[in-house]
């Protein structure tokens, strides 16, 4: 890259110019200013594979307007940002679809960084600010995975906090290439840094990547990375000393580190495989700029083994192919982690990058056009993939019937094909009546369906049982004249207190997956547990996870608490002399 995007970043100042350098920002405000108009009703959202993922973010909501702090207060998978940022949403557009609300509520923080990014790099070309812009906006909109798990169209309500990372990565790389004032570079790596880590920790990892190449390569320079250090420890430091947070966020990675102790390698390369197309397109293209660059990285090394130096080896580092390895290796390393995101989008700022200085150096030539080809194979299927996920999921969605409901509130605003909502109503009677033999799946370690949890009927019939579970408790509450309090599921998620405007308990995980989540209950948790008023336990149908999460959870339960049918898909263990009603 050796500088070049800096010439290359270089247009005219004439009047038009001028006028022109001030749109890419009018752009990013216009946008950002436009999505409560989507958020001021509840849109009705096209039901998706494993869709309830995202309603973790309203019991961490209800947690956190409860006075519960993540990680603290309760154990989470993940940092506490995403949560709090839904929150603040949530409570400015309580109308608004939570699935909209969790994807665009990340904007609080992405949205001044690409300001801060596009004010500077409009400097010099307002080309190549509507370039890092426009895709960024792109990405952040719609909120849809890069991969395929599901054949049939509809929304992406997973991996939510994965897509989060990825557009901090990205509006990081933007920062790390193209910006030049060592002030705005210092405070975008430092904040972009900060939300990683309270993110999602291995988006983190994947960010120092980034961050040591830019400044191996001296485009970090040593001030802004020693600013942007201590603002980051400085900011950490002080957050754990006001709550505590980051020591107990530390510990829930430590347990997950414990829970997934897993190698490295089967993961990487389910990632490579996975993300394929894109990985083989940046081999390609690093091998193609390697052999371009080669001969004057020969005389940059000649130069550094005359007269060694940091500036030197700086220029060493400097080269297109080392950055695009870095950023690779980044991207991997966090899709190794994950399942959906939209992974590998960071590489467009490094991409555009590589076009400029090709373009510059080289010109209209055949070099050129074999490393736009690459970078656009890189590129473009990620674009295509969710322009196409997008368009399938509502163009689809004219065929779906909104879900009928009495007590979801925004939640259920989801869409569903009738015969999909028929087959939901035929699985539910057959849970019912053979409940045995889908108990016995269950203690045989088997689903009923190996993609259940994609299934839309599965998600749909949790729905519509969610529903009817919070009219029971209603029903159980007035007969019997209590009132629950706390409420917990013995599952995945637990909307329910915010559903019902009640409480959740303390220190039980959300986002209970038992094979990754959820470690052995401690003494607080199981006296927390014990506490509890009522705890949920979904039995349409009977799963392996919900099997071993009763398992962790029964012995506490067992202490003071009967176990009753709530609905008939839903058992529900209730406290002993639970307090009568006011």
């Amino acid at each position: 890259m050796q500088g070049s995007t800096d010439t290359a970043l270089s247009g005219s100042r004439n009047g038009l110019g001028a006028t022109l350098a001030r749109q890419p920002l009018i752009i990013l405000a216009l946008a950002v200013a436009c999505l409560p108009l989507a958020l001021f009703t509840t849109v009705t959202m096209p039901i998706g594979p494993m869709y309830w993922d995202h309603y973790i973010y309203l019991d961490a909501a209800n947690r956190i307007f409860d006075g519960q702090i993540p990680s603290v207060d309760f154990f989470a998978p993940v940092g506490g940002l995403g949560y709090y940022l839904f929150a603040g949403w949530l409570y400015l557009f309580p109308n608004g679809h939570p699935l909209l609300l969790s994807s665009w509520s990340l904007m609080t923080v992405t949205a001044p960084l690409m300001a801060l990014v596009i004010l500077d790099v409009q400097k010099r070309s307002t080309a190549i600010a509507c370039g890092l812009l426009l895709p960024f906006l792109f990405f952040s909109l719609l909120p849809f995975n890069t991969g395929e798990f599901y054949p049939y169209p509809g929304s992406d309500g997973f991996g939510i906090y994965n897509r989060q990372v990825c557009q901090l990565l990205y509006a990081l790389a933007a920062g790390l290439i193209f910006v030049r004032g060592w002030k705005t570079l210092a405070t975008v790596t430092a904040l972009a840094m900060l939300a990683l880590l309270f993110i999602k920790v291995t988006g983190a990892v994947a960010g120092l990547i980034l961050c040591l190449m830019a400044f191996l390569s001296g485009r970090l320079p040593l001030r802004a990375a020693l600013v942007s250090g201590a603002f980051f420890f400085a900011a950490i430091g002080c957050l754990d000393v006001i709550s505590g947070a980051v020591s107990a966020y530390a510990a829930d990675i430590l347990s997950l580190v414990v829970i997934n102790d897993t190698s490295l390698l089967p993961r990487l390369l389910q990632a490579a495989s996975i993300n394929f197309g894109v990985v083989l397109a940046c081999c390609l293209l690093c091998l193609v700029v390697f052999l371009k660059e080669l001969p004057v990285f020969r005389e940059t090394i000649r130069a550094f083994i005359a007269k060694p130096g940091f500036a030197a080896f700086g220029k060493i580092a400097d080269y297109s192919f080392f950055w695009l390895a870095a950023f690779t290796t980044a991207g991997l390393l966090f899709e190794s982690q994950n399942t959906g995101s939209q992974a590998f989008i960071f590489l467009w700022p490094l991409l555009l990058a590589i076009l400029v200085d090709s373009y510059r150096s080289k010109g209209q030539s055949t070099a050129f056009a074999v490393v736009a080809i690459l970078a656009l194979c890189a590129a473009l299927p990620l674009v295509v993939t969710i322009a196409q996920k997008s368009a399938r999921a509502w163009i689809g969605g004219i065929n779906n019937r909104p879900l009928e409901h009495s007590n979801l509130k925004s939640m259920g605003a989801v869409g569903i094909r009738d015969i999909l909502s028929q087959r939901a109503e035929r699985l539910q009677q057959s849970y019912v009546v053979n409940r045995p033999a889908y108990d016995a799946l269950a203690e045989a370690g088997e689903l009923p369906s190996f993609l259940l949890y994609s299934d839309f009927d599965f998600q749909a019939l949790w729905l519509r049982n969610a529903d009817e579970a919070v009219s029971a408790i209603r029903t159980f509450e007035t007969a019997n004249k209590v009132r629950f309090e706390t409420i917990m599921t013995i599952d995945f998620t637990n909307p329910f207190p915010w559903l019902m405007d009640r409480r959740a308990p303390k220190y039980i995980a959300i986002g209970a997956d038992p094979y990754r989540a959820v470690p052995p209950p401690e003494q607080r948790v199981n006296e927390a547990v014990a506490a509890v008023d009522l705890a949920l336990y979904p039995t349409c149908p009977p799963t392996t996870a919900r099997l071993k999460l009763l398992k962790l959870y029964q012995p506490a339960l067992a202490l003071d608490h009967h176990r009753i049918t709530l609905a008939p898909c839903y058992d529900a263990f209730v406290r002993n002399g639970i307090a009568t009603a006011p």
